[in-house]
């Protein structure tokens, strides 16, 4: 397994197929599986989020009694020294 870590400006390839200690080996495919696993949750995160805005905003489209109107502060002027 092929594994590319993406550091600054710095682009390193690592086959964890080669690694010679069985215990570093077995530890790198679980943190890759872990990693895969945190990814496909963020993205699952992100789209319901998305789901979730794009839903309330249908539901509120036409709630004209819940459009809250920008309050302009006014501003005075300082007094002259």
């Amino acid at each position: 397994m092929i594994i590319t870590i993406n550091n600054e400006d710095v682009t390193t390839n690592y086959d964890v197929n080669n690694i010679s200690d069985d215990a570093v080996k077995q530890e790198a495919t679980v943190i890759v599986q872990k990693v895969g696993n945190l990814q496909v949750i963020i993205e699952a995160l992100d789209f319901a989020s998305r789901t979730h805005r794009a839903n309330l905003e249908e539901l509120l489209k036409g709630r004209d009694e819940s459009i809250v109107k920008a309050v302009e502060e006014e501003v005075e002027d300082e007094p002259s020294k």
